[in-house]
């Protein structure tokens, strides 16, 4: 090869030399994305796809799914079948948020009489219900089979995978405490009362309440929830719960359960 052929080699050479390097720059630049909690992929360190490491999500398998620790259809005055539940989330030390759920209500024969969605919160280490009035409504439901139609099964049901879960300590969350609970008015009117205590320095508005009532066999005979405007700071604030109607039993247990506002995941 001449010198001159050699000369021209060299520089080809180099000048696809540096379009390969410019064209591998432009597709790097192109195609490459940098590592994150919302790329579908385990990466920079993940335990799995986008949870657990540098993720503030932590990976469901890691973690303990909500128990649903039952359901009940509660007859709530003529044509009317209101729906309680109480879900059980056993990590300690995490939480989710609008974690999807589905309740269904089931005839003696079998029948679908209902079929409900809905979102709930699981702070850590609580018990938390869901309360759904207007489960079923029509002048031919009957929890006790007074009517055409009785509510024989009602179950909630929340898939373990549904849950991101993300790290949270319990005691960084402001719960109000529950005192000097009463039960009032009359058999026909029943009435409750709780007295609902912000522990927390900034007040809490819009506070979900509800109360679970249980005869001596520990069967829910009753349900109901409100919501409170406001709690002051290191304040108190009443709740009330009323039914138009009695319970199908003797109330024995009540327990009020006030809603838990989470924050948004870091």
């Amino acid at each position: 090869m001449s010198w001159a052929a050699k000369r021209r080699f060299f520089i080809l050479l180099i000048l696809g030399a540096a379009v390969a390097a410019f064209l591998a720059v432009v597709s790097i630049a192109t195609l490459y994305k940098t590592p994150s909690c919302t790329d579908n992929i385990q990466n920079q360190g993940e335990a799995g796809i986008d949870c657990g490491g540098p993720c503030p999500y932590l990976c469901t398998a890691l973690e303990q799914p909500p128990t649903v620790l039952f359901t009940q259809a509660l007859a709530n005055g003529v044509g009317r079948i209101d729906a309680v539940a109480l879900v059980e989330n056993k990590n300690i030390d995490a939480a989710a948020q609008n974690v999807p759920y589905r309740l269904t209500l089931y005839g003696l024969d079998r029948s679908l009489l209902g079929d409900i969605t809905g979102t709930l919160d699981l702070p850590p280490g609580a018990t938390v219900p869901v309360y759904i009035p207007n489960a079923v409504v029509g002048p031919g439901f009957s929890k006790e089979g007074l009517g055409s139609q009785t509510v024989a099964n009602a179950f909630l049901d929340i898939a373990p995978s549904a849950p991101k879960w993300f790290t949270m300590a319990p005691n960084s969350l402001i719960v109000p405490t529950v005192s000097n609970t009463t039960l009032a008015g009359t058999v026909q009117a029943p009435r409750i009362e709780a007295v609902l205590t912000n522990p927390g320095f900034t007040t809490l508005t819009n506070v979900q309440a509800t109360v679970i009532v249980k005869d001596a066999n520990g069967n829910v005979i009753g349900a109901s929830r409100t919501v409170v405007p406001a709690i002051p700071a290191q304040g108190q604030t009443t709740a009330i719960f009323t039914w138009n109607y009695a319970f199908p039993g003797t109330p024995v247990s009540i327990e009020v359960v006030p809603a838990i506002q989470l924050p948004s995941p870091p």
